[in-house]
């Protein structure tokens, strides 16, 4: 059984170079369309990233409140913004 899994694995593995070898390389509008939609990607994740951050820092700030309410020093870790 060994064999025949080892033999199914190696063909599969030879048929998918044999498919990629045939991809026609990206034409100019595409690779414009391409960049396109990794920048804005990328300014959509910017967005998601800001709104999540407030998001956090309002949580914390309400938690930090109702422990004050119950007489609870509460003193955030300050996080350092991740290296780019």
């Amino acid at each position: 059984m060994n064999k025949r899994f080892a033999a199914a694995v190696s063909a599969l593995f030879l048929f998918s170079l044999a498919a990629s070898a045939k991809l026609p390389p990206p034409s100019d509008e595409a690779k414009v369309k391409a960049e396109e939609a990794k920048t804005k990607a990328a300014e959509t994740a910017a967005k998601e990233t800001e709104l999540l951050t407030k998001s956090q820092d309002r949580v914390a700030a309400k938690y930090i409140q109702a422990q004050k309410t119950k007489g609870v020093i509460v003193k955030p870790t300050p996080v350092a913004a991740p290296a780019k």
